[in-house]
């Protein structure tokens, strides 16, 4: 029997580590079984399209069936348990699949600092299901005819994330005249907190220009169904804000079910530590992506981008075949290309590879987030799919 090879996670880690294993292992060396609770994968970085119209989930979900071969094995399901002693992977059907080598690229899940009723009252955008249900809320709180007030919706955390999701809440009230207020609030000064001054001036002005109101400088303290809470404390109240729809993308943490799984894991986020090979504390088990902290030398670790999955995927599915024959493992280090960031229908890139300019918006910012994700559907399924869905990045 040839070795078996198990790919846990259809994001961007795991997809691109399927293509890459399959590129690199020979033929009889290993099989392998995809396991997944999508049938398909999602293109997360665009996501947030989908708030604005939920139409272009056609362009932003690639069918798994175009992105493995025909001899790689699929099974839907969730993991909800990893046995390393014996070897077996389980599913939340109850379906058991065993590895000899097995790769964790299940992905994250919303940090909620534990800040009173947040993870109860806050939409999350983890998914397409998630993008979908924050456009029916707002499509829902704009058309309600009981009120004269504009519908208040508050985003939590202006990071990437909640950057993006504004802008496209903000296009979709200017498309259908819908009346909307928006806000961004950031505990931190600044939004895209930790970045270059430079991005985060660009990225102010263009959310200013989209009339989003920014809110920076205040934690969210708490939240109910009805208000967040800003700040407070011994001597001071907090600052209270109503709102219609709440969506909160302040940070990220590992899955539920990697908790109990026996590796060495980072105590607060259950993120899993994996070497720059990818390996872990368990020889016969991989993590990538933002399953895990992956080391890149001088206590650093891997950002938890798309950019640095599409990266990371290639070697972590070589090293799978390479495992699987018994031969070196390859260390992978992350390079950083820059930061291209949608706000709507704009976008403003920054420290782009191979620019003469630093931090640039308009045209040439737009059409590069558009061929971003085109070269990247392009790559897991086809350079067609990769054309269609241009015009909708």
């Amino acid at each position: 029997m040839s070795t078996q090879v198990v790919v846990v996670g259809s994001g961007y880690a795991g997809a691109g580590a399927v293509k890459a294993f399959e590129d690199e292992v020979g033929e009889g060396e290993a099989e392998l079984t995809w396991i997944s609770e999508h049938d398909y994968h999602l293109v997360l970085h665009e996501v947030h399209r989908a708030i604005r119209n939920p139409a272009v989930e056609d362009k932003i979900t690639i069918p798994v069936d175009e992105i493995k071969s025909p001899e790689s094995d699929f099974v839907k399901g969730r993991v909800v348990d990893v046995d390393t002693e014996d070897r077996v992977v389980e599913t939340d059907d109850g379906t058991t699949v065993d590895y000899d080598y097995l790769l964790l690229g299940v992905g994250s899940t919303t940090a909620f600092f534990g800040i009173e009723g947040l993870k109860e009252h806050a939409h999350q955008l983890k998914g397409l299901d998630d993008a979908k249900a924050i456009h029916e809320d707002v499509r829902e709180a704009a058309a309600d005819a009981t009120r004269s007030d504009p519908a208040e919706v508050i985003v939590g955390g202006a990071g990437l994330s909640g950057i993006q999701t504004a802008g496209e809440i903000a296009e979709y009230r200017d498309k259908h005249r819908a009346p909307l207020e928006i806000k961004l609030v950031e505990g931190l000064d600044e939004v895209f907190p930790g970045n270059d001054p430079q991005i985060q001036g660009a990225l102010r002005q263009r959310l200013e220009d989209a009339d989003v109101e920014i809110l920076t400088g205040d934690f969210i303290s708490e939240a109910d169904e009805d208000a967040v809470y800003l700040g407070g404390g011994e001597d001071e109240e907090p600052e209270e804000l109503g709102y219609d729809v709440l969506i909160w993308t302040g940070g990220i943490t590992g899955q539920p079910e990697i908790e109990n799984v026996e590796l060495d894991k980072d105590e607060r986020s259950h993120r899993v530590h994996a070497g720059s090979d990818f390996a872990t504390s368990d020889d016969r088990v991989f993590a990538i992506g933002d399953t895990a902290l992956v080391e890149q030398g001088d206590d650093d670790v891997a950002p938890p981008t798309a950019q640095a999955a599409w990266q990371a995927a290639e070697v972590a599915g070589a090293n799978l075949a390479r495992a699987a024959r018994g031969a070196p493992l390859r260390s992978w280090t992350h390079e950083d290309k820059g930061t291209v960031i949608s706000v709507g229908e704009e976008a403003v890139a920054h420290d782009v590879m191979g620019m003469p300019i630093k931090t640039f918006g308009g045209t040439p910012a737009k059409l590069l987030k558009k061929a971003i994700a085109t070269r990247w559907i392009a790559k897991v399924s086809s350079a067609g799919r990769g054309v269609s869905a241009f015009g909708d990045m």
